[in-house]
Formats: C-alpha cells, structure tokens, sequence
C-alpha cells in the first residue's frame, strides 16, 4: 500500500491510525531488501522511496575522499548457505537476509563445524532470534544464526560453506528530497538506509521521514526543507562533505530513527543543547506525549554526532523511542514487523509535524500599542461579560503576546513563559497582528 493512496483518504485528512497502517505497509515492502551501507539494496529502497516523493539520486564513486575517510568498495549479495552433506541448507540466506554479516567476502569450502565456528555468531540468551552483525571496514565473513540453530549443526562431518558476495569498486548510494521554501534557510532532515531486514532501527526513520515529506510538499513554507535517505556514518560523512556549502543554512535539524516501537518518546539535544529545535520539540512533547525523556548530547549514537561535529555544531537532534541498544530487540530479528506498530509511527509523525508547524512560525513581533494594554473590548477580543471562563486561558495568551512583543521574545519565548501551548501563542498572536496590534520583526 502506498502512503499516499490511504483507503481513498489524501494524507492531510487522514486519520492517524489509517496513516500508521500506511506507512506499516510501506516498511513491509521495504522490509525483504538487503540493505548494507552500499549495493543494489540501497538503490532499490531508494528507488521504491522515490515513488512516494521527489528523489534525486546520488552515486559517489568508491576511493571517493571525504574528510577524513574514503568512500569503500561497493557490496554485494546473491545467495550464502551453509549445508550439510546430503545438500540441505541448515542456513539459508533466501530465508532471512540476517544470516550473513554485512559485507561478508565470497567463500566457498568445505569444512568441519570446529573450523566453521570462529564465523558463526548467535544469541544465547534469545535463542530464536538472529543478531545482525557487520565488518563494513574489515575484511571478514560470516553468519548469523539463532542459538538454537548452532546447537542444532551437525559435527564431525563437512559442512559446505557459501557466500556469494562482491567487494568492488562500485559507488555509494544516497537519495535526497529538496522543497524550496519562501527562504534559503533550512530544515535539515535525516535518516539510514543501511540495514536489512530491521524495522524500527532503519525502516520506520525511512517511512515518516517519506511521509512527512509528501506533506510538506503540499504546505506552504517559510523553511526549505531537505531530506535526506543515507547509510549511516559514512552517508553523512559523504553527504556533508559533498555539501559544505549547504551547511550554512541548516537552521534546524533532526535525525528520525526508531520511531516505531511502543516506548515513550526520546528526544537527544543537539550538542547546542539549547537550540532553537531544541526548544521547539522539548515543548512538544511537554504538551504531547506523557512519559517523553530528554537527554543531553553524547557523541555516540546516529548521525547527530556526525552534523554536530565540531568543525559544524549544526543544529540538530535526534528524535526516537527506546533509544538504541535498550531494548533487547535492537540489532536482532526479533525488530520485525509485529515490533513496530502504526499508532507509534502515527505519533512519531504527528510530533514532527508539531514541531514543523512551531519552527514555522517561531516569529518575532513588537507591540504596536506598548504603552499601557491597548483596549481589547472595543476591538472584540475581550469577554463581554466577567466570568466566562471558557475564554480566560486564550485572553490570558492576547495578554501574554502583547506584554512580552518587545522585539527581543518570540513566540516560542512567550509560550515557554506563559506555560501555554505553543498553538494557543501563535493563535493569539495572529488575531493581535489582523487587528494592527503586532508588527512581525524582520531580521
């Protein structure tokens, strides 16, 4: 199912559950394809991304310098197996594309389990599960199997041993979304696209960011926004060292990543830690989400280390769920289709959305009529009659935005002082400035 064709309802009005199947259906077309940091698997994810969304394709070549790492030889997968003498696949690569490592060497021999074993990596404490493990800059080989698995491969006989894999010189894949906006500034929006068949770390980042796209598309803009589709760590390292002169206008940022589990949302702050995205999504999910935490920048993690490396310190955070390596899915087949659920990624979705619409319209303004409040009856903006509490808490925000429009607060300033949503300021502020009380300031 494509997101945009959501039982014949258009993604504006469609309500979140109905979003969150759709992009569920999405990640479930995603989910078979063998992703690795470069190869066919990328280019094919991508390509089925850009059917949802403008995408423009981009293929650096491999030995490429970017800072201080190079672009690595191109990977690639056909089959792997492991079988025993009677040429039964005890491990099969068609059955579940966790069952090599990433980036494995071509192999083939016979051999005995004894010899076999320093290649095989499982989870004893999950016996059913199969981790996913990688050796992206080391050349190695081997295969991921479930603890049961392992005590079940046969000993004292030779095992045939397959991988047929490439290393070579090839390029790096990733995809990149551009939506011009009134301005050069932008937001900056990012997520992986390296991992195979893993759902919350990899596919639902993939699947809101494709669908916050396709509605921003649709929205008038303040802010250029600019997503982009990348193998983790060497994608951003590629990315911004191909587009040094882009960083200037980032604004604000974010990587979305393992959105889609039932966790309480996380949010890491930039290294800023007091940036204005930093701001905007801690007060989203003040007012949106129960039981959300707040953590302070480390560098380890997803690409935010990467776009706030020194040299940078862009402004950008990271939005997740459980974040990584705390729940004991993380990196193993047990992070499938039934872990990641629609109403989370409906969610994820929603607080983006949130925290789009505050940046937007984060302005500036000064009072027009600071000496003393102006005169809100005559003007229709104040109760008629004392005592009608149902308008008190949107008067008290009329009276909040007119005190405060000094030209040295925004809106995002006087909600935080107010503790009023940020909604309610910018409702507020309007109707001041439709009736000549406010002048956006102009920077």
């Amino acid at each position: 199912m494509k997101i945009q064709n959501i039982r014949g309802v258009g993604q504006e009005r469609a309500l979140p559950t109905e979003l969150g199947l759709a992009m569920h259906d999405f990640m479930a077309d995603l989910f078979p394809l063998c992703r690795s940091i470069t190869g066919n698997g990328v280019r094919e994810t991508l390509a089925d991304v850009g059917k949802e969304i403008p995408l423009e394709i981009h293929e650096v070549p491999s030995g490429t310098q970017v800072f201080d790492w190079s672009v690595p030889l191109e990977w690639n997968i056909a089959d792997a197996f492991i079988k025993d003498p009677s040429g039964k696949r005890l491990i099969d690569f068609q059955q579940c594309n966790l069952h090599v490592v990433s980036y494995s060497v071509p192999i083939h021999k016979k051999m005995t389990l004894a010899d076999l074993k320093p290649h095989l990596h499982s989870l004893p404490d999950y016996p059913t599960w199969i981790p996913f493990r990688t050796s992206y800059y080391r050349e190695n080989w081997g295969f991921c199997l479930s603890h049961k698995q392992l005590s079940e491969l046969p000993d004292g006989v030779e095992l045939e041993v397959c991988i047929e894999s490439t290393l070579a010189s090839g390029s790096l894949t990733y995809g990149e979304c551009y939506l011009r906006g009134d301005t050069q500034d932008e937001i900056l929006i990012s997520c992986h696209v390296c991992h195979p068949s893993l759902c919350n770390d990899n596919l639902s980042g993939l699947a809101v960011a494709t669908a916050l796209a396709k509605a921003m598309a649709k929205r008038p803009r303040r802010y250029s926004y600019r997503f982009i589709f990348i193998p983790a760590t060497i994608g951003a390292i590629t990315w911004m060292a191909r587009n040094e002169a882009v960083l200037q206008n980032i604004r604000h940022g974010l990587v979305i990543t393992g959105v889609g589990d039932q966790g309480a949302i996380t949010y890491k702050k930039s290294r800023r830690g007091d940036a204005e995205v930093d701001r905007a999504m801690q007060h989203v999910l003040r007012y949106d989400e129960p039981g959300h935490r707040v953590i302070d920048f480390f560098p380890y993690g997803y690409d935010e280390r990467q776009y706030c490396s020194p040299a940078f310190n862009l402004p950008v955070g990271c939005l997740m769920r459980t974040p990584h390596g705390q729940y004991p899915e993380y990196h193993t087949s047990a992070d499938n289709l039934d872990f990641v659920k629609p109403e989370s990624l409906a969610g994820s979705y929603r607080h983006c959305l949130s925290l789009f619409d505050i940046l937007e319209h984060n302005e500036t303004y000064i009072n027009q009529h600071p000496k003393g409040e102006p005169q809100l009856g005559r003007r229709g903006l104040y109760r008629d009659l004392a005592g009608q509490q149902e308008s008190k808490m949107f008067e008290l925000s009329l009276l909040w935005v007119l005190n405060m429009s000094d030209g040295a607060h925004s809106l995002l300033d006087i909600a935080e002082r107010a503790g009023i949503s940020f909604a309610t300021i910018h409702k507020a502020a309007v109707l001041l400035k439709q009736h000549g009380l406010l002048q956006a300031v102009v920077f």
